[in-house]
């Protein structure tokens, strides 16, 4: 398979000597080695280090028991991958021969022939490199270097004038607030800590002549009823000053190139526009735009530009409340249903097509409409966004900081600009990003978790931080986003309310956590409604059989050595415990206790989400922590690693329909409220079965029209329930149903 790919790409190259430009993925084998070391073994790219020694058979797999712990040395090591380049005279006749490297993890050097071609720093970057100069024909060798981001960063943790907050690292070297990492590699409160080292993404070749297509988008610049306003913007590199064609589907246009970078924006109209809409509001229509650049009448470049008609606008804004947070899309305020997700693997590049298509697939069935891509992960595959674009997921974008305050030299700033844009320029081709936001709780930790007594800072020590901190996320952050996407509205944070004061849960986004880290009981879900609910949760243990296949049943308990390292929160198993016998009872052994820590997460969800939906419009949207695992231990997420669900998960399906009859009870009343997300009117009936207390039956079928977006109570009663069972119908069917007792 290897050599049948590596012909495909010279053949590539070869056919486009000094015509056609072409991109190939480099596909060459590679071998790595831990520096130091004369031994090589064959290596897996894209991959990390850590796969390709379990590959060779030099670890266990790092999942398995406690090796997490066993495991900590390969991320103090140096690590080197090389691999051998065959080019051609034909290949050599291009002008530019470049290797673009879509993901290096993080400290690296790569050397063409002994040549020094690229110094790396960041995991979130892509790198370009023209390789022209320093390619022969024949074999060419490419050797990447990865230093230890901890021997890296080592020497300016210990020599920093003071300590700076390391997201949840927990150990004595802390240096993921220096390294342009995943945070969560580090260690999170859900996840193991592997720092890796490697190739995580691919490495392409790209070859062109005279001028080539960089950067291709369409945006949405208004809607009417019967057209829609785009803009297709275009940039163009080129080596050459003339007159060319550009076809854009079925119009040609001419454009003046000069030498280096050309930016163009061409406004189009369509007629009669099939929208992009979120899941649950109708289709999420995309279309496709094919461009070709030709230089003096020949085909030189191609892209085919995928798209979505709609426009997304965040309100947030006083009001007569306090301020809001909510989103139109096409002119529409939408309830937002959805979680937040975190990387589905502490190694991302070993989650393929069916992990991401499967997930998507969960999420829209479980009537999801919003992701929050968490910022202490990574900014996600191509394909993440595609699908969530196919199947009208909206996404909050999360820039890379979590939980940490960061460098103030120019270097450290310089990466992250270069960062942004990249990562900007590549997500924003899709309809489904909604909002990019600045950081996940870095303000309200500073502002709330008193970092400045735990640290010891100084008041100068202080100052320097927090202008630090606007410095990047109040200026330059911000400045690229409107520079480049401005249609997308910013946040800098999230949340922008910190749920210690009662007035805030009147202001803007909130992350709730009084249930968990706050240790109230679930009854203040209803008491603690915010104007947009980002994150809330409960923990539970994923399947006992998803455990079993990582440990022998004798440490299938709770005070197992396995099981105490699988909970990586500070508050330990006591708080499912004590909500679990609450509402369940004791637990007669581990498995009953894993099956009560899944009920008791369930009926938390249960009590959120119906309290954030009966507080429209104060609440206009809901995102759970967390959607999925990293791996097979305790966590808020109702996803296993495996993508098994957990029973919240079917809570939330249920609970996430467009149409819901949420009950209450309160004393000797009983009141059944429905709520509508549709955007048009609702009409239907409501049946109600209920058995007293005394042994009355009664029956009570009640008609319900609701305007859009409305939350309305229908029916109330005075009566002490023993049970009751309800079904909502919609045109002759049942379109929701709900029993207690």
């Amino acid at each position: 398979m290897k050599n049948s790919i590596q012909i495909l790409l010279v053949t590539a190259l070869m056919s486009c000597g000094g015509n056609r430009n072409s991109i190939t993925e480099f596909d060459e084998k590679w071998n790595l080695h831990q520096v130091g070391s004369v031994e090589w073994m064959s290596s897996d790219v894209p991959g990390v280090v850590h796969m390709d020694l379990l590959k060779n058979r030099k670890i266990e797999d790092p999942y398995l028991g406690n090796n997490e712990l066993n495991l900590q040395w390969i991320e103090k090591e140096n690590w080197e991958y090389r691999s051998s380049w065959r080019v051609s005279k034909e290949q050599l006749r291009n002008d530019h021969i470049e290797l673009v490297f879509t993901g290096l993890d993080t400290y690296a050097e790569v050397r063409l022939n002994g040549e020094k071609i690229l110094t790396a720093d960041n995991m979130f970057r892509s790198w370009r490199v023209d390789a022209r100069p320093f390619l022969k024909e024949g074999d060419n060798e490419l050797i990447i270097h990865f230093t230890s981001p901890l021997g890296q960063n080592e020497e300016q943790v210990k020599n920093y004038p003071y300590r700076l907050p390391s997201g949840n690292e927990t150990t004595d070297l802390q240096v993921s607030a220096f390294t342009r990492k995943a945070a969560y590699q580090f260690g999170w409160d859900w996840g193991p800590r592997f720092v890796s080292s490697g190739i995580w993404r691919p490495i392409y070749v790209e070859a062109w002549n005279d001028a080539r297509i960089t950067h291709s988008f369409v945006s949405t610049q208004s809607i009417a009823a019967e057209k829609a306003l785009i803009q297709l913007s275009i940039s163009i590199e080129s080596d050459i000053e003339a007159m060319q064609t550009l076809l854009v589907g079925d119009q040609k246009m001419e454009v003046e190139l000069i030498k280096g970078i050309n930016d163009f924006t061409f406004p189009m109209e369509i007629s009669q526009p099939k929208l992009w809409w979120p899941n649950g509001h109708g289709n999420p229509h995309m279309y496709n735009l094919d461009l070709k650049l030709l230089i003096d009448g020949e085909l030189r470049d191609e892209r085919s530009v995928n798209y979505g008609i709609r426009t997304i606008q965040l309100i947030n804004e006083p009001d007569s409340i306090g301020t809001s947070f909510y989103f139109k899309v096409n002119g529409e305020a939408v309830f937002v249903k959805g979680a937040n997700y975190i990387p589905q693997d502490i190694f991302p590049s070993r989650v393929k097509a069916e992990k991401y298509e499967a997930l998507i697939s969960k999420a829209k069935e479980a009537n999801m409409n919003m992701l929050r891509v968490w910022g202490g992960g990574i900014y996600e595959d191509d394909y993440f966004y595609e699908l969530c674009d196919k199947n009208g997921i909206m996404v909050w974008q999360d820039f890379m900081f979590a939980g940490s305050m960061y460098p103030t030299d120019e270097a450290f700033h310089s990466t992250v600009k270069n960062e942004v844009r990249d990562n900007i320029n590549r997500l924003r081709p899709h309809p489904s990003i909604a909002l990019w936001c600045g950081n996940n709780e870095i303000d309200v930790a500073w502002k709330n978790w008193g970092w400045q007594t735990q640290f010891g800072y100084s008041e100068e020590d202080s100052v320097e931080i927090w202008n630090n901190y606007l410095r990047l996320f109040h200026e330059e952050i911000p400045e690229e986003v409107e520079r480049l996407n401005p249609l997308v509205n910013y946040v800098t944070t999230s949340p922008l309310s910190n749920w210690g004061t009662p007035e805030n849960f009147n202001h803007s986004s909130m992350h709730y956590w009084g249930v968990w880290h706050g240790r109230e009981p679930f009854e203040n879900f209803k008491d603690n409604v915010p104007r947009f609910m980002a994150e809330y949760g409960f923990q539970s243990f994923p399947s006992y059989e998803s455990l079993a296949k990582l440990t022998d049943t004798s440490s299938l308990s709770l005070d197992s050595e396995f099981i105490s390292n699988r909970q990586k929160s500070y508050i330990g198993n006591d708080m499912i415990t004590r909500f679990s016998e609450k509402y369940f009872g004791k637990a007669k052994d581990f498995k009953s206790y894993i099956e009560n820590s899944q009920k008791t997460q369930a009926l938390a969800m249960k009590m959120a989400i119906q309290e954030h939906r009966l507080n429209k419009p104060h609440c206009m949207g809901t995102l759970f922590w967390q959607l999925n695992d990293v791996w097979q231990g305790p966590s808020w997420s109702v996803l296993e690693y495996d993508g098994k669900p957990k029973l919240a998960y079917e809570e939330v399906k249920k609970w996430y329909q467009d149409v819901v009859v949420i009950t209450r009870i309160q004393g000797d009343t009983v009141s059944f409220h429905v709520v509508s997300d549709c955007l048009t009117g609702f009409t239907g009936e409501l049946s109600i079965n209920i058995s007293g207390t005394d042994g009355s039956l009664r029956n009570h079928n009640i008609d319900v029209s609701l305007e859009k977006n409305e939350v309305k109570k229908v029916f109330e009663i005075i009566s002490r329930i023993k049970k009751y069972r309800l079904q909502l119908n919609e045109d002759g069917e049942v379109i929701f149903e709900d029993t207690n007792g």
